[in-house]
């Protein structure tokens, strides 16, 4: 904190004396410790509340199809599709893919790896979407799916994503198939990576922010002016 005092008039425009207050050491190191201690001993709610927040609440129901989200490929998403199929959720399953707008067909070498992981899962037939990529690529993407969605007269459809993305899979999938009527269900795949374990890697904690700074660059920047 300053205070100023005033001078003689003609020597104010030249010189001015002023008192100054400033923090004391013990403040500062205690301020400190304040700002190390308490994040520390509520780590156990934050970091799960982080990683709540980017995960959308599971919904099943019998739909016309299942979709297999392949943005980021993981076996275990063809897993739980399988589990669905066999529950009876649906029938007919599609598997999304991306592929490079440049070439002139689907990448013959993608479509041979997400066989091989619907193989091993035992996911039985499956109908292949390929998407190109172009940014914003899940917006890109989904609008295309949607196209093919409409042509097939799917209007339901449970989508399978990995879960630390799913939420902002949801805000997509709900501000393209949702406005055009087709009603959309969440099922999230847990891997090595769960709301609770995350900040015990770095690999953990750098797929979790990674994943948090998207989620807040599609609701911030990418939906409202889509």
């Amino acid at each position: 904190m300053r205070e100023r005092y005033r001078t003689s008039r003609w020597t104010r425009h030249f010189v001015y004396r002023i008192e100054c207050t400033r923090t004391t050491w013990k403040f500062r190191v205690g301020l400190v410790a304040f700002l190390v201690v308490v994040p520390w001993l509520t780590s156990g709610w934050w970091t799960v509340a982080i990683a709540r927040s980017l995960a959308c609440e599971a919904s099943r129901a019998p739909s016309d199809a299942i979709l297999v989200e392949n943005f980021e490929s993981s076996y275990l998403a063809y897993e739980r599709a399988a589990q669905l199929r066999r529950d009876g959720l649906a029938a007919r399953v599609l598997v999304q893919t991306l592929t490079d707008p440049e070439l002139q067909g689907p990448d013959e070498v993608a479509i041979g790896r997400l066989q091989v992981m619907a193989t091993s899962a035992r996911l039985g037939t499956i109908e292949i979407i390929p998407t190109r990529q172009i940014e914003p690529i899940m917006l890109n993407a989904v609008r295309e799916m949607q196209r093919v969605l409409e042509r097939e007269r799917i209007r339901s459809l449970i989508v399978v994503m990995p879960l630390m993305r799913s939420r902002r899979s949801a805000l997509v999938y709900e501000a393209t198939l949702g406005r055009g009527g087709i009603a959309v269900r969440c099922e999230p795949v847990q891997g090595a990576l769960s709301v609770n374990n995350w900040t015990r890697t770095w690999h953990g904690i750098q797929e979790v922010m990674e994943q948090w700074l998207k989620l807040q660059y599609y609701r911030l920047f990418v939906l409202p002016f889509a």
